[in-house]
């Protein structure tokens, strides 16, 4: 049984900074695109940052590069995502995603491409 769990969000003033952590089990990880989507009420769900299953290639959303930053730590089957100068419409609950397939820039942002996703944690950027 595949479970992606989310971790690390909660309340910060704008400008601050959190770290969400994404544990994965039940899958092999390391061939697995990962990616962080996030959603706000009442707004579709928006592709904020992907990762390879090497991590060596990465892809953000244009709202989000130069602040946030993903990255994986293959071994211990976990992906993260640095939050800096946080603003208040990156307000939402924010949801990793995995993907078995082969990783392009363009198509490893469609929601569409994941097989599996976690339950989404909460990111509240008061002003």
């Amino acid at each position: 049984q595949v479970q992606l769990v989310e971790s690390g969000g909660g309340l910060v003033q704008a400008g601050g900074s959190l770290r969400l952590s994404c544990s994965a089990s039940g899958l092999p990880f390391s061939n697995y695109v990962m990616g962080w989507f996030r959603q706000a009420p009442g707004k579709e769900r928006q592709f904020v940052a992907v990762i390879n299953k090497s991590g060596v290639n990465t892809n953000y959303a244009d709202s989000v590069k130069g602040r946030f930053t993903i990255s994986r730590d293959n071994a211990k089957n976990t992906v993260y995502l640095q939050m800096n100068t946080l603003k208040p419409e990156d307000t939402a609950v924010y949801l990793c995603a995995a993907d078995g397939g082969v990783y392009t820039a363009y198509y490893s942002s469609r929601s569409q491409r994941y097989d599996y996703w976690g339950q989404g944690t909460q990111v509240t950027v008061s002003s």
